[in-house]
C-alpha cells in the first residue's frame, strides 16, 4: 500500500521554519538548497552554519575546527531526543492498541472473514489518504499523524490475524521480532559510523525505492486485470526474493531516519518536528513489518 511506504513521506524537516538546513537560501556558489527536496542534492545541507540562526554561538567556529556540528545554545522549544522518543512512542502506542482491539473485536473466522478484511482494507485507504496529507503539509500536525496510526493500527490488527489465524500461526510475533531486530541493528550500525548517510546514500536508496515501488505497482496491476499473481513478484521464491528486498529497504530508510533526527537535534529544529520523526520512523517500521509478514505467508504458504 502506499500509505505504508516510506518512499512518498521523506520530507525532512519543515523548511519554512528558518533553522539550519532548512531554509532555500543559496549556498556560496551554488543554487538554492533543497530546491529539489533532496536534502542532500548540494551536499549536506547542515554543513554551512551561514544559514543557522546559532550561527553568532561563539562555540560555533570552534565547533567547526574540531568537525563537530555547530550545536544550538541551550534553550527551550528546541527539539531534543527525549521529544522524538517520546513522540514516536505515542505514535507506535496508538498503532499498537488499534492493532491490537481490531485484532480482538474483528474476527477472521470463515464466516466474519469478509467484513473484517474489508473494514481492514478500508482503514488502509483512510492511513494513505492520512499519511499523504501529512507528508504534503508544511508543518506536522500531531492529531494528523495520531488518527494515521490508529488507522493503519486496524489494517495491520486484521491483516496480522488473517496470516497468523488462517496462513501461518505466530507470524505476527515472528514479524515484529523480527522488524525489531532489523530497527536495532541499523541503530547499532548508524551510531558505530558503519553506515554514512550522505548524498550518494541518499541517491542510491532513493533510485533503489522508485524502482522498487514502480515494480510492485506494474505486479498489482497484471495481477489486478489479469488475474493470478500477476507477474509472481509477491509469490513464491520472487516473492520470498522481493520480500528481502523491500526489508533491506526499509533498513536504508530507518538510517535516513536516524540522520534526520540527530541533524534536527544539533541544529535546534523547533520541538513540534519531533512529531515528524516519528511520523518517518513509524511508515518505515510498518514497510518492514508488513515485508516480514509477507515473507512469512509466502514460506508457509509454500509448504
Amino acid at each position: 500500500m502506499r500509505s505504508r511506504n516510506p518512499v512518498f513521506s521523506r520530507r525532512g524537516f519543515s523548511r519554512d521554519n528558518g533553522y539550519a538546513g532548512f531554509n532555500t537560501a543559496p549556498q556560496a556558489g551554488g543554487p538554492a538548497v533543497g530546491t529539489q527536496g533532496n536534502p542532500y542534492a548540494q551536499g549536506n545541507p547542515y554543513a554551512q552554519p551561514s544559514g543557522n540562526p546559532y550561527a553568532q554561538n561563539p562555540y560555533a567556529q570552534q565547533d567547526l575546527q574540531y568537525g563537530a556540528p555547530p550545536q544550538a545554545p541551550a534553550t527551550t522549544g528546541r527539539m531534543t531526543l527525549d521529544d522524538v522518543v517520546l513522540r514516536t512512542a505515542s505514535t507506535l502506542g496508538t498503532l499498537v492498541v488499534t492493532a491490537a482491539l481490531a485484532w480482538t473485536l474483528l474476527p477472521v473466522d470463515t464466516a466474519n472473514i469478509g467484513r473484517s478484511y474489508a473494514i481492514g482494507i478500508g482503514a488502509a485507504l483512510v492511513g494513505m489518504v492520512l499519511a499523504l496529507v501529512q507528508s504534503f503539509k508544511r508543518k506536522a500536525s500531531p492529531a494528523l499523524i495520531l488518527a494515521y496510526a490508529a488507522v493503519e493500527g486496524v489494517f495491520l490488527g486484521v491483516v496480522s490475524n488473517v496470516v497468523d489465524t488462517h496462513i501461518a500461526s505466530g507470524a505476527a510475533m515472528q514479524a515484529v521480532l523480527g522488524t525489531m531486530a532489523v530497527f536495532v541493528g541499523v541503530l547499532l550500525a548508524y551510531k558505530a559510523g558503519w553506515i554514512r548517510v550522505n548524498r550518494r546514500f541518499y541517491g542510491f536508496v532513493m533510485a533503489a525505492a522508485l524502482g522498487f515501488v514502480l515494480l510492485m505497482m506494474v505486479n498489482m496491476l497484471f495481477a489486478v486485470f489479469g488475474g493470478g499473481d500477476g507477474l509472481g513478484f509477491r509469490s513464491g521464491p520472487l516473492g520470498v526474493f522481493f520480500g528481502v528486498v523491500g526489508i533491506i529497504l526499509g533498513a536504508c530508510f530507518l538510517a535516513l531516519d536516524f540522520k534526520q533526527v540527530e541533524d534536527g537535534i544539533a541544529y535546534g529544529a523547533p520541538r513540534e518536528e519531533a512529531w515528524l520523526a516519528a511520523f518517518g520512523l513509524t511508515l518505515t517500521l510498518v514497510w518492514i513489518y508488513m515485508e516480514f509478514l509477507r515473507i512469512i505467508a509466502i514460506l508457509n504458504q509454500s509448504d
